[in-house]
C-alpha cells in the first residue's frame, strides 16, 4: 500500500525531531532495562502470560498502578514517536498496526536480552504492558501527529504556488531574416518567330 509522505521543510523538521526523540528514548530504555543491578535476591523469571498482572490486580488498584504503571509508560512514547519519525500519512489502522508490531518486537527483544543481564528479571507480562501502553498512546496522539503533518504539507504547497511565476502572454513569432518575403513579378517576354524570309515576327 502506498503511503503519502508530506514534503517541505516543515515536514522534514517534524520527521527529524521525531527521529532524534525516538533515538534518545530508545537509549534511555536500554539504560533502564539492560544495565546490570547489584541486588541480593531476584525473583524467578515469569513466562506465563497474565500471571503477575493478576497478582498485582488482587493487591488493589493502588498497588497495581504502582507496579504496572512503569511497564505501561516505558514504551508508550513509541506510539507517538514511530509515526512522527516515519512521517507517512497512511490510514490510522495501518499506522496503529505498525506501531503495535514494532513495539511488540522491541519489547520481546528487550526481555530476551534481560535474561542474561545480572539483576534484571525477564517477564512476559512486561511485553504485554509495553504494547498496551504504546497502543493507548497511539490512539490518543496519532490525530495530533497527522494534523501537524497535514498543516506542514499544506504550508509547503502554498509556498510552492506562490514561488511559481505567473504564466505570461505567449511570445510573438520571430520575424524571418531579411524582412517579409516579397514575391517579384516576372514578365514574360513576347515570343519571337523567324519567318522563312528572315523577317522576325513578333508574336503576342
Amino acid at each position: 500500500m502506498h503511503h503519502q509522505r508530506p514534503s517541505g521543510r516543515s515536514a522534514f523538521r517534524l520527521r527529524a525531531a521525531g527521529f532524534l526523540l525516538l533515538a534518545g528514548h530508545l537509549a534511555l530504555v536500554a539504560w533502564l532495562t539492560l544495565r546490570p543491578l547489584s541486588v541480593p535476591w531476584v525473583p524467578a523469571a515469569n513466562i506465563q502470560p497474565f500471571a503477575t498482572i493478576a497478582t498485582d490486580l488482587r493487591e488493589g488498584p493502588v498497588h497495581a498502578l504502582r507496579t504496572m504503571g512503569g511497564d505501561l509508560a516505558l514504551l508508550a512514547p513509541l506510539g507517538v514517536l514511530l509515526p512522527l519519525a516515519s512521517g507517512s500519512l497512511g490510514s490510522r489502522t495501518g499506522s496503529f498496526f505498525r506501531a503495535v508490531v514494532a513495539t511488540g518486537g522491541l519489547a520481546f527483544a528487550l526481555e530476551a536480552v534481560r535474561s542474561s543481564v545480572p539483576g534484571q528479571v525477564p517477564n512476559i507480562d512486561a511485553v504485554l504492558l509495553h504494547v498496551l501502553g504504546a497502543a493507548l498512546a497511539h490512539l490518543l496522539c496519532y490525530p495530533l501527529v497527522r494534523s501537524a503533518f497535514r498543516r506542514a504539507d499544506s504550508t509547503a504547497g502554498s509556498r510552492s504556488r506562490q514561488a511559481a511565476p505567473a504564466p505570461g502572454p505567449a511570445p510573438a513569432p520571430a520575424p524571418t531574416p531579411g524582412g517579409p518575403l516579397r514575391t517579384s513579378r516576372v514578365r514574360i517576354a513576347p515570343r519571337v518567330d523567324v519567318t522563312r524570309s528572315g523577317t522576325p515576327y513578333v508574336g503576342g
